[in-house]
Formats: C-alpha cells, sequence, structure tokens
C-alpha cells in the first residue's frame, strides 16, 4: 500500500514539475526572443526559436484540431493506464518512463490549447506579449507550440558527383525541439530498451 502511495505522489508531482520547467522555458524564450531569433550557446548548441503547428521536431501530418484531441485523448489514457498500472503494481523505472511521455505530451496541449488565445503575434525584431483572453493570434486548440533546442552537431556538403543528394548540405542533427519532446523521446527509447516485453505482453 505505501508503495502504491508513493508511486501515485510520484506521478502527481514529476508531472506538474516537467509541465513546470517546459512551461517556464516556452514562456521565457516567447517572450524574451523574437520568432527565429537564434542565441549561439556553443558551435553545436543554439537557442533558436521556432514555432510550429505540427507534431514533436515540426512534423505536421494532421489536421490541427484533429492532432490536439488526438493528444488529449492519449494523456487522457495514459492517465487512466498509469493509475491502473500502480493499483496493479509495476516497477519505478516503468512508472518513470511512462510518467515523462504523459507529462511531456501534455506539455505540448498547453501550447495548442492556449497560446493562441494569451499571446499576439507580432512581426520581428517585435516580441510576443500576453494579451487578454482570446485577443490572441488563434482560436482555442490552435495554437502554435514553441521550440527552441537545436543541435547542428555535424555538417557538411554532399559531394556533387552523388546521385541525388550531390550538392546539398546536410545537418545531424536538424530537429529543432522542446524539452516536452525531449520527455517524450527520452520516455519511449527507455520503454523501448527496457520494457518491450512489458509493452508487447
Amino acid at each position: 500500500m505505501q508503495t502504491k502511495k508513493a508511486q501515485a505522489l510520484t506521478t502527481v508531482w514529476m508531472t506538474l514539475l516537467i509541465l513546470a520547467v517546459d512551461q517556464w522555458i516556452k514562456i521565457a524564450v516567447k517572450t524574451g526572443m523574437y520568432l527565429h531569433q537564434s542565441i549561439r550557446v556553443t558551435d553545436w548548441f543554439y537557442i533558436l526559436f521556432t514555432e510550429n503547428r505540427g507534431m514533436a521536431f515540426g512534423m505536421e501530418i494532421m489536421d490541427k484540431y484533429l492532432l490536439t484531441s488526438f493528444r488529449i485523448v492519449a494523456v487522457v489514457f495514459l492517465a487512466w493506464y498509469v493509475g491502473r498500472q500502480i493499483r496493479k503494481g509495476m516497477p519505478w523505472g516503468y512508472l518513470i518512463c511512462l510518467v515523462l511521455v504523459m507529462a511531456g505530451a501534455a506539455g505540448n496541449i498547453i501550447d495548442c490549447l492556449f497560446y493562441g488565445m494569451v499571446f499576439n503575434n507580432p512581426p520581428a525584431p517585435l516580441r510576443a506579449e500576453f494579451v487578454p483572453w482570446g485577443e490572441g493570434y488563434e482560436t482555442l486548440m490552435q495554437g502554435r507550440v514553441v521550440d527552441m533546442f537545436y543541435f547542428p552537431l555535424v555538417e557538411w556538403d554532399w559531394p556533387s558527383w552523388l546521385p541525388l543528394l550531390g550538392g546539398n548540405h546536410f545537418i545531424f542533427f536538424s530537429p529543432i525541439f522542446n524539452f516536452a519532446d525531449a520527455c517524450i523521446s527520452c520516455g519511449i527509447v527507455a520503454l523501448v530498451l527496457f520494457y518491450h516485453k512489458r509493452i508487447s505482453g
């Protein structure tokens, strides 16, 4: 019983902590930088303010309302699943992986649901500001997700004689992502590496 209570409290506090850190970073970037502004930290790490309407790492594969609705359903399902697993008894590592995924998805849902309602969208070099509810740049569920972490670890130009790729510039790692995306990715990778049998079973 004590373990179940501890896991339930850990789920709540870990979720709140991830959401707080994620939103603090996003709001700091959105109100402190103009869109597409870049701050060089090192040669391989930049804070690059971008926004996207799609899924993690800027992908866009479905309608925005459908995407946001899918995220909400997924988070509700994960919350139900975590609660069910806690009652049945679950390894701590498995719990932490699930919470990373659930809280990360919830962090991006906040952007989609509310950012369009509470932020304006001025052109560069102006910076976004909070506005009265409903006077923002979009309607409910149409907000854009704030991304900022950019790691161009390696760059090169493909030799011109290569078919298709010749002459193109290549950057590894090119996606721009946020703290919530990182939580989701780390949680999923850890689940696949350490708990694939439990998932498939």
